[in-house]
């Protein structure tokens, strides 16, 4: 079994996370973007997610040198920039395709959710692709409930997307 830690994301989990995002790019709906990112774009999304009410998570296994490997990340931000929505984040998370289904993402997720109780927050939202099963359950299993799908409102790989809505009470 894999010992999995889950700690803040630091510069040097650019180069893993910028090829776990780039890979989800390029063959996933979970990101509903078309063009993949470089290590500077990956850079300015940490900086982003160092300002108070945001946080960038990463998941590592240490292996027998010491040396650690990025297995997925995840992170929490504002659900809208309204002053009213202060007390809800969005989250998002991202899972090295090699790794899915190993528990690597209820760890980030079980840490996330710790994270925002710790900072008061009232409510955590998940935008999630409506075929993406295992988002879908993987967010269920901690928790969250489905509130709403937004139809064909995104598109990628020439189809229309769906738009599962979930939602944590923290």
């Amino acid at each position: 079994m894999v010992e999995i830690t889950v700690r803040e994301t630091v510069e040097a989990d650019i180069p893993a996370i910028t090829a776990i995002y780039n890979e989800a790019v390029a063959n996933t709906v979970a990101v509903w973007n078309d063009d993949i990112v470089d290590e500077a774009n990956r850079r300015q999304w940490l900086a982003e997610h160092r300002v108070p009410g945001t946080i960038a998570l990463t998941a590592v296994m240490t292996d027998d040198t010491g040396a650690e490997q990025v297995l997925g990340y995840a992170t929490y931000g504002d659900f809208r920039h309204y002053d009213g929505f202060r007390n809800t984040v969005e989250n998002s998370i991202y899972v090295d395709g090699a790794r899915r289904a190993g528990g690597v993402g209820t760890a980030l997720m079980d840490e996330l959710i710790r994270r925002a109780r710790d900072e008061g927050k009232h409510v955590m939202v998940a935008a999630i692709e409506g075929s993406n099963t295992a988002s879908l359950k993987l967010h269920a299993k901690v928790g969250f409930e489905e509130c709403g799908t937004v139809r064909q409102v995104g598109t990628k790989f020439g189809r229309w997307l769906d738009m599962t809505l979930m939602q944590l009470m923290l």
